[in-house]
């Protein structure tokens, strides 16, 4: 039986994510999910003082990210309808071991563990990478109150983080295909017809979990 479509979008900070998942969304009539950032009491703060807010701004993204994921399997991809998120779940744990430590970091990762057990794994990533200066001037085009005091070197550790963790990941999961896009060179924010080759790429690789479905 072929293999129902689930898809993330991931990357660093204000790279492009959910613009990428939207044009997805809207290409082939997946339902779009969109992870709730906005709407975090703490995020705000947590900018102006990482070490004070961290534990309170990740298990508010933990839990909702689960809440978010425990919907979408039953409502979703258990009645046979693609998705394609502007994120993974898998993040949080990217951003905890940048930010918390000590006994704080061992309680959340216990949670994570317990909450994540039986979520679904996309059957496709698609990862959005980008310079510094890409993610900056992005950050600044979308201009989000709460992202203006977003300190430069914590957004460029970040990336970094993402790289490893990518790495790790495809170990992990070989089953698991990985699209990687060069967001510096597939500017598709600023110029929107260079979708056309992403589109075009992931329609390559959804035809091959198709396939591959079909075969077991």
């Amino acid at each position: 039986m072929a293999k129902i479509p689930f898809i993330a979008v991931e990357g660093p900070i204000g790279i492009g994510k959910t613009s990428l998942a939207q044009r997805i969304s809207t290409h082939f009539d997946f339902h779009l999910l969109k992870e709730i950032v906005d709407e975090n009491p703490f995020l705000g703060k947590f900018y102006e003082d990482v070490s004070e807010w961290s534990f309170q701004t990740e298990m508010f993204f933990l839990c909702n990210r689960y809440k978010q994921l425990e919907d979408i399997q039953k409502n979703y991809l258990m009645k046979q309808h693609p998705v394609v998120a502007d994120y993974h779940i898998a993040k949080n744990m990217i951003f905890a071991r940048r930010t918390l430590s000590g006994n704080q970091l061992e309680k959340y990762e216990q949670i994570y563990e317990i909450l994540t057990k039986d979520m679904p794994l996309p059957n496709l990533i698609i990862y959005i990478t980008g310079s510094l200066e890409t993610i900056l001037e992005r950050i600044k085009k979308r201009d989000r109150k709460i992202e203006r005091n977003i300190d430069p070197a914590y957004l460029n550790q970040l990336s970094s983080d993402y790289d490893h963790f990518m790495e790790r990941f495809e170990q992990e999961h070989p089953e698991i295909p990985v699209l990687r896009i060069n967001g510096d060179e597939q500017d598709f924010v600023r110029y929107p017809e260079k979708l056309n080759s992403i589109i075009a790429a992931v329609e390559e690789k959804l035809e091959e979990l198709m396939v591959k479905g079909a075969e077991q």
